[in-house]
């Protein structure tokens, strides 16, 4: 359809930044991608595609590890090559970061090397720079009919513990070691900490996580937190609750050469923990210092993050913004989707606001814990989250393990558990907890039913295959029915 917008403009290539660029030259848009950091940003470079391969790596370690128990033993001792494993690592998210880019090409979308910024609301300055090399000193202006900033975040560092990219260390920094920490100290205990603490643990390392907390994983239900630690802590990991890091320094050996071997971790309550390594997890910072958002109008909050409505606008006409820099349940597949509904909209498409209700994500620990829609806090209270404004005791909820899975049993899966939640009355499927081996893919179902609003009735007479692990969904959706 024709639209005012012919030239779009897309600081940022990340998941949010891309994908927006596809749609936008899906419609015949003119589009320009500036980008510092190299094609699929943050997410494909140094934070899902090479965390999830990591720890793709660590799974298989532990099935070797527990193996034992389907009768299958090693020859002789099993053990990771951190530096062969980072090289795959590496090589798969370059990989994966040429194939987007190829993409964006074969579609016509023209990309900028460099750092951009703001010049008012329909245009950018673009000091153009290789990725990773010095400004080559050439600058050029893109005018736009609408731009979006999809800069994404950063990794959080305080002053009392600088990484140094050698001992203490940022999650985008790992990847260049070439021989595995003999004890790795995690500072942090939310979804990155306890991703990379499992993963680590998997590989062989002696580690030990700081968490601030009673339990691991504040952000998730608390009945799957309490599963992960507890399987972190059965498989020998040190978990140090309710303790805060005070600072993170070298630690200097007493050799010949003087040089540091390690990191001491200091504790607010006075008590060091001393290691070879530190893993700062400490949260991240939004990308939007430096971008001219103020001076073109663009509203931030106390933390920094670019205010966005449900279709990606800010707060300067015809400026959108989309991913980690809006600080909108940072997930890449959120970032996407707000950059997809930001060209749409722009474009004059009709759109689906953003529902967060419908947002699938997944921590990959070992079991994995996979979540959509309502929470059990929602579900308890009524007053928290994407359940805001319904009354307590409006939703059933029942929680299934798979102990008492067949197929479970078979792979020989312990712990683990279904949990859904329906409302009351209707039996409107609303939300689910999956927390199993690759939750990740047995929670499309439930986030099917919800994105759907199908009924537990509905979702319990769907066939499963007997024996398998989507058949304890069926059995939830079972209990779960509404007498009339």
């Amino acid at each position: 359809m024709m639209t005012s917008v012919t030239r779009v403009a897309i600081l940022g290539g990340g998941p949010g930044g891309y994908e927006a660029a596809l749609v936008a030259a899906q419609h015949d848009a003119d589009v320009t991608v500036v980008d510092r950091d190299g094609i699929g940003g943050a997410a494909v470079l140094t934070d899902c595609v090479p965390s999830k391969t990591l720890v793709a790596t660590a799974a298989l370690m532990i099935a070797v590890e527990e193996a034992a128990e389907l009768g299958v033993r090693a020859a002789s001792e099993v053990r990771a090559d951190l530096e062969v494993v980072n090289r795959r690592v590496t090589r798969l998210a370059q990989a994966q970061s040429g194939d987007v880019a190829r993409r964006l090409a074969a579609e016509g979308v023209r990309v900028l090397a460099g750092s951009g910024r703001l010049d008012g609301p329909e245009a950018l300055l673009v000091e153009e720079a290789p990725a990773g090399e010095p400004p080559t000193g050439s600058t050029q202006r893109v005018e736009a009919d609408a731009v979006l900033v999809a800069t994404g975040a950063r990794p959080r560092v305080v002053g009392e513990a600088e990484p140094d990219g050698e001992r203490i260390l940022t999650w985008q920094q790992v990847y260049g070691l070439t021989e595995l920490p003999e004890r790795l100290v995690v500072v942090g205990s939310g979804v990155t900490g306890l991703e990379f603490a499992g993963a680590y643990l998997a590989l062989g390392c002696d580690v030990v996580l700081v968490s601030s907390r009673e339990l691991v994983l504040p952000g998730e239900d608390a009945d799957a937190a309490r599963v992960i630690e507890d399987a972190c802590r059965r498989r020998g990991m040190t978990v140090l609750s309710r303790s805060r890091m005070a600072s993170v320094k070298r630690r200097s050996a007493e050799g010949a050469d003087g040089e540091s071997d390690g990191v001491r971790v200091t504790l607010t309550d006075g008590r060091v923990v001393d290691g070879s390594h530190c893993l700062l997890a400490l949260g991240s910072v939004a990308n939007t210092d430096g971008l001219g958002l103020d001076e073109s109008g663009v509203r931030l909050d106390q933390r920094g993050h670019v205010l966005v409505d449900r279709v990606s606008r800010t707060s300067a006409r015809g400026i959108y913004a989309a991913g980690d820099c809006t600080g909108v349940q940072m997930l890449a597949s959120v970032a996407a989707m707000q950059g997809r509904i930001a060209m749409w909209h722009a474009l004059g498409e009709a759109v689906t606001p953003l529902d967060l209700a419908q947002v699938s994500s997944n921590v990959f620990t070992a079991p994995e814990i996979a979540t959509v829609g309502w929470t059990q806090q929602a579900a308890d209270t009524g007053a928290a989250g994407i359940a805001a404004g319904i009354a307590a005791g409006d939703v059933d909820s029942v929680r299934l393990d798979l102990a008492g899975n067949a197929r479970a049993k078979m792979q020989s899966v312990r712990e683990g558990f279904v949990k859904l939640f329906c409302r009351r009355g209707t039996g409107i499927v609303v939300g689910g907890v999956v927390v199993a081996p690759q939750a990740s893919e047995l929670v499309h179902p439930v986030a099917v039913a919800v994105a759907c609003t199908l009924t537990v009735d509905q979702v319990a007479q769907a066939f499963t295959v007997y024996p398998s692990m989507t058949g304890s969904v069926a059995e939830a959706a079972r209990r779960l029915h509404q007498r009339t």
